[in-house]
């Protein structure tokens, strides 16, 4: 044994009905090649006890599904995560999730093995996606010892890149939608939130194609190179 291993998080013991539903979600595939419109993919946002990668929790989870170029309202997910011994945080009133919602929620590692079946071997969408993926794969971690490796795209930057004009780098998901006049009658929590950003992440796929950007993996390389300026020193 390492003299260090006791230091590393235990791998959870998990009932063996759900290591077996584990053992069969697929990998998560790269981006591919083939068109936008094609593709299907998940839109996700989490709620979470704060901004805090390494300490807050994962509230709720919702996602939703833009699948042949539209919005796939008969294929959307949503679930409260459990927890028993949270204390009342200000985000979580933001949010609308109070104690009695929390403590009925579902049994984090169910809730979290349900999304992943949702979400197959597709590419997530989310705003500031870096903070949601950093967040679900740690929840997954802690709950499934699962490993998360689908790839994310940021619509916080995929817009930018597309809508240089609007002048708006570093807006919010409510910038954005007031810049392209979408109505939205409910925010802040994970499914409207995540809704919203499908709405806003079609119109940019149309403008992704008007700029001769025709597949994800060719979306994915157009943001490494638009990043790669922003950091470059202006002289």
């Amino acid at each position: 044994m390492s003299l260090f291993s006791w230091l590393r998080p235990a791998t959870p013991l998990l009932p063996e009905a759900l290591q077996q539903r584990l053992q069969q979600l697929p990998v998560g595939a790269g981006l591919s090649e083939c068109s936008l419109r094609e593709q299907r993919w998940v839109v996700l946002d989490l709620e979470t006890t704060g901004l805090n990668l390494n300490k807050d929790r994962v509230l709720s989870i919702g996602a939703v599904v833009i699948e042949d170029g539209a919005i796939a309202f008969s294929q959307q997910f949503e679930r409260t995560l459990q927890c028993v011994d949270m204390k009342l945080a200000p985000s979580m009133l933001i949010h609308g999730l109070g104690p009695s919602a929390i403590a009925a929620g579902s049994d984090p590692a169910e809730a979290l093995l349900e999304f992943m079946e949702f979400l197959g071997d597709s590419p997530v969408l989310a705003f500031h996606a870096p903070f949601d993926q950093h967040m679900l794969g740690r929840a997954l971690k802690d709950h499934l010892g699962y490993k998360l490796q689908h790839p994310f795209l940021d619509v916080a930057d995929i817009a930018p890149l597309l809508c240089p004009q609007a002048n708006i780098r570093e807006a919010g998901l409510d910038e954005w939608i007031e810049w392209f006049k979408l109505e939205v009658f409910e925010r802040h929590n994970a499914s409207a939130d995540a809704l919203a950003t499908a709405e806003l992440a079609l119109i940019l796929f149309s403008r992704a194609r008007q700029q001769q950007i025709h597949s994800p993996l060719n979306l994915q390389q157009r943001i490494s190179q638009w990043k790669r300026r922003q950091r470059a020193p202006s002289f």
